[in-house]
């Protein structure tokens, strides 16, 4: 199978999710924002415990972990490779970026807070797209040693074209955007 069959394989998955019911991922997307919560709290507690050299602070950590492994194994299914950790961190760097980009903002920066909160969200769109199966880079036909600007993507029109100035996250925020309602109750 050559590049430009699968990159229409994977559009086709996508057209599939936007022609059927919108997924209702409110509750998963709730879910992950609690669960990024968690693993603020896991790292908070970390630093405390270092700071203090209290016990309680590793076992509260303890439990704090047990808790986010059970409720990300409801948003996160064991995956090839390490798609499990991979997710973490994911949700990880996305809320801490965000958490910049608040401060950012509240000093004035403006346009530091702007470019921060972009990141955060391509990496949340990232996050959603490896865990609902659409990112699956074999299957996009993506060469690894390729830079994400050079990737061929299928306009509307179905034929190739050079992404340009699109990156692979422009690609995926949108494709998570046509696929995802998280508005719908």
């Amino acid at each position: 199978m050559d590049e430009k069959d699968t990159i229409h394989q994977f559009m086709d998955k996508v057209k599939a999710y936007e022609k059927g019911e919108k997924l209702d991922l409110s509750s998963g997307e709730d879910l992950s924002i609690g669960v990024m919560n968690l693993i603020a709290i896991e790292e908070h507690l970390f630093y405390t415990y270092n700071k203090t050299e209290d016990a309680k602070f590793l076992d509260l950590l303890t439990e704090v972990r047990e808790m986010r492994k059970s409720l990300f194994k409801k948003i996160v299914k064991e995956g090839e490779g390490e798609v499990w950790c991979t997710s973490k961190h994911l949700l990880a760097a996305s809320m801490r970026i965000m958490e910049v980009g608040t401060k950012a903002l509240t000093k004035g920066e403006r346009s530091e807070a702007e470019d921060l909160f972009k990141k955060s969200y391509q990496l949340y769109n990232m996050f959603w797209a490896l865990n609902l199966g659409l990112m699956d880079t074999k299957e996009m036909g993506i060469d690894h040693k390729e830079k994400a600007e050079e990737i061929e993507f299928i306009s509307e029109d179905k034929k190739p074209k050079k992404s340009g100035s699109t990156s692979i996250f422009d690609k995926l925020g949108t494709i998570i955007e046509k696929a995802v309602n998280c508005c719908k109750e």
